[in-house]
């Protein structure tokens, strides 16, 4: 019993685990992290929330798990760890789970192959690979050939990376579902989670088993074919090419093609019938939300020739309306890994809101009797609101003012973050790009590249594509786009998505999203922020988006206002006693240009700024909805009741800083609060907590501070560590107790006059815990007016 953990598992469970025949290098991983811990975001500052870790996880081959276990010292059951363990079994798609204390194991058969659900077994009598793999496939029902196939080992390219959990889970899946004979499957995968990654792992054990002969892979973008041939997909090497050109070999064992590329409205330039029905014998089509999705378009003609193929469907979204179904076709998803998922386990970024709503957009504006726009064209008499501008009408001061509000935010922030401004159609994407420019006439005259307008129709945009998602690359900074931006782009270091556009598709809101989600820790993305001019971030709401619905708007200064879009989806409204029509103009190019319709452009009309709000997430991945303070309160009273439960967790803690880290966990974004309280940035987390959550009047830091002095607090000291501890609270009051509980704080001027932080700690205190004392009776010192309130 006097035995730690770790003396526990080296001295028992790991030599039971390797007298059972698990090879120690190749199926036993311990201490495995498999989460990287939630990004929490305080202003502009990150950090990581905790990771999850198993203490053992048994494979059969490197890559397929079978078995997790959980270790506790002696002073435990053995079957104290099992609720753990079971948690993460849970995650990680494990069927066989174990909880020891070195006495035993605990042994809970998720499959349902064991007479009992739990039975404890022996130390000696832990079971082998072969028969944990026997009882895995009778739980999966795995056929002897079938089970050759699953036991397919992964690609590895000696450099030790290995897939992420969650693709492991829906390669493993895929594998096993067609092993069975499944031949239509879809995969649901958050965007950046790396769905090409995963294709490719399942493609290549599938080919090395030689249970595929002949693969195509089908996107619909070209630069999505290319980064998948030069990156993922390249171990394939000769064995691969690319349809292009309209050609065919059928030399090849790996194709990869757009869908455009192999189907055409001729009859000649349907070249995929070149190949025989049978020719291929899996097909994974990625983004397969799109065209393939529906049963009347050209590319389902594809999957229609090559039915006897299994095909396999990737995507973030998939679509389910009335006319177009994944499901109905793929069958419901193996597995779901969603972006709510990906944030939570840190794999994701979290991102905030900021909610900008314009006098026009929710006034609406209407036009005087016989106005012309700059053109000379007579506008329609009706009312225009948020659907119409830039479509129908423009409204070119309201362009120069989202210009001008996305400059000041990246003037705040960093000029050279990654953006992309989602716009209606070309024409407002390049008038989009010159507004920029205008407002930062430096930055383009240092480089004409810092925005640069990448739609479909412009060569010279899309030659920046590729530097624009390079990470080593600085310019292009800016793009404006309209559709071409919307999926496949993999951007990793964007750090602000502007919503310019009017967005009521769950999917594209969805693709939109996901430009943002990747993180990249070497460039400091670990976040990214929506800007959001159009209130697309109202289907945050929406009950397909990850997670619970929220109420998104909120109504604005002076009183109830309701967007003009909730009330004019069609028909008229009544203006000043007359009946105004309203309308609802349809757009079918790609890129959003409209059916010939005219647009108008006015110069003259002022555009202002109604209502502004950013929002953050929650703990729970949620936008806070309601006021900071108000989401404060409720969140702090209820973990501490009465300021008494939270004064009393204040004095007890060790160190301050747990209880601030704590307050970040539970999603209260403390510099934004801090904003929101008048004179915020005087008060230290104690008083900002007390203010708000319990209408405490709040003291500054400086008040403390010289409450401190004023009580003479430091005369029971000898002068050298009474001037150190004074120090101390200089520094406390200017800057809060995180440098005060910081041992590198004895490291600036002026207590660095006082020798090293080693010096002052060993002559002036005395040793570690002596100045650690003193730290923490100054603390108490400095709060002792609020102990007894």
């Amino acid at each position: 019993m006097k035995l730690s953990e770790t003396d526990v598992k080296t001295k028992f469970i790991t030599p039971a685990i390797k007298k059972a025949g698990w090879d120690i290098q190749s199926q036993m991983r311990e201490e495995v992290t498999f989460t990287a811990g939630r990004i929490i975001v305080r202003g502009k500052m990150t950090a990581r929330g905790k990771t999850k870790r198993a203490d053992y996880i048994l494979y059969y081959k490197p890559n397929i798990p079978l078995a997790i276990v959980e270790a506790k010292d002696n002073n435990h059951s053995v079957g104290s760890g099992m609720q753990q363990a079971l948690e993460y079994a849970e995650i990680l798609d494990i069927p066989f789970v174990f909880s020891s204390n070195g006495d035993g194991f605990l042994f809970h058969d998720k499959s349902g192959t064991s007479e009992k659900l739990e039975t404890e077994i022996p130390m000696e009598q832990f079971p082998s690979p072969d028969t944990l793999w026997a009882k895995y496939k009778q739980h999966k029902g795995l056929s002897d050939t079938a089970s050759n196939v699953v036991a397919q080992d992964y690609y590895d390219d000696g450099s030790g990376k290995s897939p992420r959990y969650y693709q492991s889970i829906a390669i493993n899946r895929t594998i096993e579902a067609i092993a069975k004979g499944q031949n239509r499957i879809l995969l649901v995968m958050a965007t950046g989670t790396g769905k090409t990654y995963t294709a490719f792992q399942i493609i290549w054990r599938l080919w090395k088993a030689k249970q595929k002969k002949r693969i195509l892979f089908l996107a619909d973008r070209n630069i999505l074919v290319d980064q998948t041939k030069q990156q993922d997909f390249s171990p394939f090497g000769d064995k691969m090419t690319k349809i292009q050109n309209r050609m065919v070999d059928k030399s090849y064992e790996i194709y990869l093609s757009l869908y455009q590329a192999v189907t055409g409205n001729e009859e000649s330039k349907n070249i995929y019938k070149q190949f025989s029905p049978d020719f291929f014998d899996l097909i994974v089509i990625d983004e397969c939300h799109r065209g393939s999705a529906a049963e009347d378009s050209a590319w389902r003609e594809i999957l229609d020739y090559f039915s006897d193929a299994t095909h396999v469907g990737l995507t973030a979204t998939p679509k389910e309306t009335k006319d177009v179904s994944n499901i109905e076709y793929f069958g419901d998803p193996v597995y779901t890994y969603s972006l709510k998922q990906g944030i939570n386990d840190g794999f994701l970024a979290p991102y905030k809101v900021i909610r900008i709503d314009f006098d026009k957009d929710l006034q609406g504006y209407r036009p005087e009797k016989g106005k012309v726009d700059k053109n000379g064209n007579i506008i329609e008499d009706r009312i225009y609101n948020a659907k119409d501008y830039d479509k129908t009408l423009v409204l070119e001061k309201r362009t120069e003012m989202v210009a001008k509000k996305v400059t000041e935010f990246l003037a705040q922030t960093n000029q050279y973050d990654k953006t992309i401004i989602f716009c209606e159609d070309i024409d407002h994407a390049e008038r989009m790009r010159q507004a920029i420019a205008n407002c930062t006439p430096e930055l383009v005259a240092e480089n004409h590249r810092y925005v640069m307008r990448i739609t479909g129709d412009n060569d010279e945009g899309k030659a920046e594509l590729d530097n624009f998602i390079n990470p080593e690359s600085r310019y292009p900074v800016i793009a404006t786009t309209s559709k071409l931006m919307t999926t496949g782009v993999d951007a990793k270091t964007c750090k602000l998505i502007v919503l310019d556009q009017n967005i009521k598709s769950m999917t594209e809101f969805k693709q939109i999203i996901g430009r943002g989600t990747r993180v990249n820790e070497e460039y400091g993305k670990r976040y990214f922020t929506i800007m959001d001019f159009k209130k697309a971030t109202e289907l945050f709401a929406d009950k397909d988006f990850d997670g619970d619905p929220v109420q998104i708007f909120e109504p604005g200064p002076g009183g109830e206002v309701t967007p003009p879009e909730e009330n004019t989806e069609e028909g008229t409204i009544e203006v000043d006693g007359e009946e105004v029509p309203v309308t609802d103009i349809t757009w079918d190019d790609e890129d959003g240009e409209s059916s010939g319709r005219t647009k108008y452009y006015i110069n003259d009309v002022e555009v202002d700024i109604m209502a502004k709000r950013v929002q953050y997430l929650d703990a729970d991945g949620k936008l806070i909805t309601e006021s900071l303070k108000d989401y404060t309160r409720k969140n702090v009273q209820k973990n501490y009741a009465s300021l008494d439960d939270f004064l009393r967790r204040w004095n007890e803690a060790d160190k301050k800083s747990a209880i601030i880290d704590e307050l970040a966990e539970q999603g209260i974004p403390l510099e934004a609060l801090r904003e929101e309280v008048k004179n915020g940035d005087e008060y230290g987390v104690f008083d900002l907590i007390c203010h708000v959550a319990y209408g405490q009047p709040p003291l500054t830091r400086k008040e403390r501070a010289n409450n401190v002095k004023k009580r003479n607090y430091f005369a029971k000291y000898e002068d050298t560590a009474r001037a150190v501890l004074e120090g101390l609270l200089d520094k406390y009051a200017d800057e809060g107790l995180g440098t005060l509980e910081d041992k590198k704080v004895l490291q600036l001027t002026p207590l660095n006059s006082f020798g090293t932080p080693i010096e002052i700690v060993k002559n002036v205190f005395g040793g570690k815990k002596p100045y650690e004392q003193a730290i923490h009776d100054l603390e108490q010192e400095i709060f002792k007016q609020d102990q007894s309130a």
